[in-house]
């Protein structure tokens, strides 16, 4: 597969050198995971995960569908919905017509996913077990259709921090699908205490939901 020729422009000389190290899904994933979390609020640009030195779930997807780009792989997000929790952003990607993804999260069962599943909802599936509040609740509800990103020449979400906004907009507006019947989630058994206190190893907790 040919690689992207992505303009540079709006990065610096250093960043340039991060974003090209980054040439395969498994350095991807693997730089994203050695950010600090970032708990505060806000949607900021690709850049902003290398220029900042930590990240969001949020631009390190935008991190990741840059990078992946160049590697000559389409990148796509998916919005994952929660009740009583925070939402989480996936930079999903296919291989030979399988379904992986890419994630920044301050929870570690909430990353990566190597590209075995067939379908977006078999993907995000994966995560269903592993996503729950503080209460030990599993959380996921709902996710999106898989949005390709505009064009860096008509919304700057590679370098413009104010561009975030404009495809968290977008991300919502698209089509989103239930994961439960109804009244399916009265029945959801809480989160095994062991398991529950595995997936809190270096977990931030100023960036939990319901946390300090």
């Amino acid at each position: 597969m040919s690689r992207d020729v992505s303009s540079t422009s709006g990065w610096s000389n250093r960043e340039v050198r991060v974003l090209r190290s980054l040439n395969s899904p498994d350095r991807i994933q693997s730089y994203l995971d050695k950010l600090p979390y970032r708990c505060e609020d806000g949607h900021l640009c690709a850049r902003a995960a290398i220029r900042d030195g930590r990240a969001h779930c949020f631009d390190g997807a935008l991190l990741a569908a840059a990078a992946l780009k160049r590697c000559g792989i389409e990148p796509r997000l998916i919005d994952l919905c929660a009740t009583r929790d925070d939402d989480h952003i996936l930079c999903a990607f296919r291989w030979r017509d399988r379904w992986g993804a890419l994630a920044k999260s301050n929870f570690p069962g909430l990353r990566f996913r190597e590209p075995v599943f067939r379908s977006p909802r078999e993907l995000v599936l994966s995560y269903f077990e592993l996503y729950f509040n503080l209460e030990g609740e599993k959380t996921l509800r709902a996710f999106s259709s898989p949005m390709v990103l505009p064009s860096t020449h008509t919304v700057d979400w590679e370098c413009d921090d104010s561009a975030g906004e404009v495809i968290v907009e977008r991300l919502l507006k698209q089509k989103h699908h239930q994961l439960l019947l109804p009244g399916q989630a009265r029945g959801l058994r809480a989160l095994d205490q062991r398991l529950f206190k595995s997936q809190l190893v270096g977990v931030n907790m100023k960036g939990a939901y319901g946390g300090e």
